[in-house]
């Protein structure tokens, strides 16, 4: 396991000193990880919580890093050899991987002493912000396609391990699949992939190279036809080693489509292969795609089963940041809470203060989500009486809610610095984003113009952010 404790910016540590040396760094204090919204964010799918999770029970500083922190000649002994003998010992909350979440609302909470709760902002969001921003995009990808897509990124990832972590997130949003071997092994990802362009190229003819790709796997045949023409060579080759692999007992998989017009060809080698004989292989498309084109060739006709997504996916290349930030709520002093919050001249970027859990409202009748609901911690949701939901910032915009249930979105992750949440399967965690994902109306996750789904805050915290913005606006 790597010791990936020195995975911060140098101002955690700076101020890490500052408190210590002011008597602060043992202060408890609450830090919440959320993100804005923005044209391109509609929800989420949350991830990293495991990565998260993983680095917070391994938090250590070994003698190589104390020997490069002393180094920088901005650090003193006393702060040294406090980080020595730090752990994590703090508590985290989190909402499952693969919950469905929305801007504004907590989806991890650090409760920690001071110089613990600032060291982690860093490597929290770090692990966060991308898995989440990449099963984000697979969600997305794989609502268009309908199922049916490999995440295919590796090699244009923005490094290993954006590589490897983009292929597990990308499986809790919904693929199926990775021609990541390394992630295939490291996480339990089933993994595709057949052949390039080079293997057709390396051989006399196409049809030689489809035969030799045949001879050797016999019954996992799925054959690249657009090296050269794809409907007057690439399709007939394929169809005539279809036949001789069926003539000695096999029967082919399918054909990969790679580029040109990929909704017209696909439609035309669907002819083809069905008038053979072969209306059970399958025809797979792969090619700088994302949810707008697979949704244009879906719209189109086009005739493919299967989808490999590889750039677009693994950079998320329409957002290519989430934006999560990390932002103190709380500290406490003598045991009692005192709520912080940061100001700011836009509206939607003043925190939430005071610790905080959130639920999630359905409707009984439908078990669909209705809205997000924050409120301070203690506070309870009565399911026998109606409940009045409000806007955050305009209050008028209200609704009242019956026959419901409510539940907590965040759960415990660490507790006193030990991994407490279950560990769940890649395949559980997908699985829990299906059918999560399904208890939204189709109006809120939809590609064009999706409604704004509604996170609210309660009455109390209401107030209390309100009373904090009249203080503070008067001069901290």
């Amino acid at each position: 396991m790597r010791n990936l404790t020195l995975l911060t910016d140098l101002y955690e540590l700076t101020m890490g000193q500052g408190y210590f040396r002011e008597g602060k760094h043992e202060q408890p204090a609450v830090f919440d990880i959320f993100f804005r919204p923005n044209k391109l964010i509609t929800y989420s799918v949350a991830a990293g919580m495991a990565q998260a999770a993983e680095y917070l029970e391994n938090l250590h500083f070994n003698e190589d890093d104390i020997k490069y922190l002393r180094g920088l000649r901005l650090f003193d002994e006393g702060f040294l050899a406090y980080l020595k003998e730090l752990r994590f010992t703090g508590d985290v909350y989190a909402v499952r991987e693969g919950e469905i979440v929305f801007p504004y609302e907590p989806i991890l909470t650090v409760k920690a002493p001071m110089v613990q709760a600032q060291l982690v902002e860093t490597a929290l969001l770090t692990f966060v912000n991308h898995q989440t921003l990449i099963a984000s995009k697979s969600s997305k990808i794989c609502a268009a396609a309908g199922g049916g897509v490999m995440e295919f990124g590796l090699r244009r990832a923005q490094g290993a391990d954006a590589g490897v972590y983009g292929a597990r997130a990308a499986i809790i949003g919904g693929c199926v699949s990775t021609s990541n071997v390394y992630a295939g092994k490291l996480f339990g990802i089933p993994v595709s992939g057949t052949m390039a362009h080079s293997w057709v190229m390396n051989f006399p003819t196409e049809l030689e190279a489809f035969r030799a790709y045949a001879r050797s796997f016999p019954d996992a045949c799925l054959l690249l036809v657009d090296t050269y023409n794809t409907l007057k060579s690439g399709v007939p080759h394929a169809i005539e080693v279809f036949k001789e692999l069926r003539a000695a007992g096999h029967e082919p998989k399918g054909i990969r489509l790679d580029s040109g017009d990929l909704a017209y060809l696909s439609k035309e080698a669907r002819k083809m292969l069905d008038r053979a004989g072969f209306e059970n292989a399958i025809i797979c498309a792969s090619g700088d795609l994302d949810e707008y084109s697979i949704r244009s060739l879906k719209d189109q006709g086009a005739k493919i089963d299967s989808w490999g997504v590889g750039t677009k996916l693994i950079t998320s290349a329409d957002l290519p940041a989430l934006g999560g930030v990390y932002k103190l709520a709380a500290v406490y002093e003598d045991g009692k809470e005192i709520p912080k919050i940061k100001l700011s001249d836009t509206t939607e970027k003043i925190t939430n203060p005071s610790f905080k859990e959130v639920y999630r409202i359905y409707d009984r009748e439908t078990d669909k989500a209705v809205a997000d609901y924050i409120v301070r911690a203690g506070e309870t949701v009565d399911e026998s009486e109606p409940l009045e939901l409000c806007h955050p910032v305009e209050r008028w915009k209200r609704m009242t809610v019956r026959n419901f249930r409510a539940r907590k979105l965040l759960e415990p992750l660490i507790s006193g610095g030990k991994k407490v949440a279950p560990d769940y399967t890649l395949a559980e965690i997908s699985a829990y984003r299906a059918a999560e994902y399904a208890r939204f109306w189709e109006e809120y996750t939809r590609q064009d113009m999706p409604h704004i789904y509604k996170v609210d805050l309660s009455q109390a915290l209401y107030d209390l952010k309100q009373e904090m913005v009249q203080e503070c606006g008067k001069g901290a």
